[in-house]
């Protein structure tokens, strides 16, 4: 994928927005691209891979664990499956494609597992029921472990494959992956000792938390999504299968102020007062967001991508992410409104 490099100022308080905040959670780096009207317009880079005082700098070829970013794959793996015809419908009961006879799982759509209102949790290997299919909305990782094995049961492919096929090998993007050892490219991922919410894996299929891309990758991932696969004058993605991603998938009964999803990505619909988006982006943006506090964001209406990176590993007490996430989002709309 070919990106032409027309750096201006425009974006500058982007850039001091996440220095400031690479300065409050605890990283060793940070970076910060942006696309706007089909050219990288910022690239900063800053910071070493890890503590280490000898570690090499953060830089183009830098890969960041992208944590929860990585929904957005599976999200495009799903959508894949979907237009491929492998999965008949969004509102198909997930029991159709997973061999269990768990009935608390009745009534539990694909569509609730991608916009996080299936209602399911686990909790000591156990499945258990928070509230009914569509009741609500809450953020759980079985939901994502079982739309993984769905892809695979329903394509006979993983996850991993399914993105290296049709997106990273087409485009030529090789800074991007699940990776079962690490490589002198890896930021390492600073966090506390012993926190529950980590976890390594050998398994490179794409349904664990050990997915790895550099920040212009990252952003030019956005960038496919924004430009609905058509990129250097050919149609990589069908665009219905980006479609099917980045529109609103939650169900219509969904209480107005809480999230609304696409495939797995957060959607800007209505003013909901628990979304991760800022108040001042428009309509139709989307964005997702890492527990590294990686952050991919889409505005359509104004045909630009943004995204940041740091290798820290949750926020320092009193942190409260949701309001950085959605400053980050509307410090970009300051600077393309002024």
């Amino acid at each position: 994928m070919i990106i032409n490099r027309m750096i201006s100022t425009q974006f500058n308080s982007v850039v001091s927005n996440v220095r400031k905040i690479s300065e409050i959670v605890d990283c060793s780096g940070a970076s910060v691209v942006i696309i706007h009207n089909d050219n990288i317009v910022t690239e900063k880079y800053w910071g070493k891979q890890s503590k280490d005082p000898d570690a090499r700098e953060i830089q183009e070829d830098t890969q960041f664990n992208v944590a929860s970013v990585r929904k957005s794959y599976i999200g495009f793996a799903v959508a894949y499956a979907i237009y491929e015809g492998f999965i008949d419908s969004i509102d198909d009961s997930i029991l159709k494609y997973l061999p269990l006879k768990n009935p608390i799982l009745n009534g539990t759509t694909i569509r609730n597992l991608l916009t996080h209102t299936h209602g399911l949790r686990s909790i000591n290997g156990e499945i258990c029921r928070e509230f009914m299919p569509g009741e609500n909305w809450a953020y759980r990782g079985i939901g994502v472990d079982m739309l993984t094995a769905i892809v695979k049961n329903t394509t006979g492919k993983s996850v991993a494959d399914i993105v290296a096929n049709n997106v990273l090998i087409p485009l030529n993007l090789s800074e991007t992956g699940w990776y079962g050892k690490m490589n002198e490219k890896m930021a390492d991922v600073i966090r506390k000792a012993n926190d529950p919410n980590w976890s390594t894996s050998m398994n490179t299929d794409g349904d664990k938390m050990n997915m790895y891309v550099s920040s212009r990758e990252l952003a030019k991932w956005g960038y496919l999504h924004l430009k609905k696969g058509y990129i250097n004058g050919k149609q990589i993605i069908p665009n219905e299968i980006i479609n099917i991603a980045t529109a609103v998938q939650s169900p219509s009964s969904l209480d107005a102020e809480l999230p609304q999803n696409g495939c797995l990505w957060f959607v800007k619909d209505l003013l909901a007062r628990k979304s991760e988006i800022g108040e001042l982006l428009p309509k139709g943006s989307y964005q997702i967001l890492g527990y590294t506090g990686v952050t991919l964001l889409v505005i359509p209406e104004h045909n630009l991508v943004a995204m940041r990176a740091f290798n820290s590993f949750g926020s320092p007490d009193g942190f409260d992410y949701l309001a950085d996430v959605r400053e980050f989002g509307d410090t970009i709309m300051t600077c393309l409104l002024n």
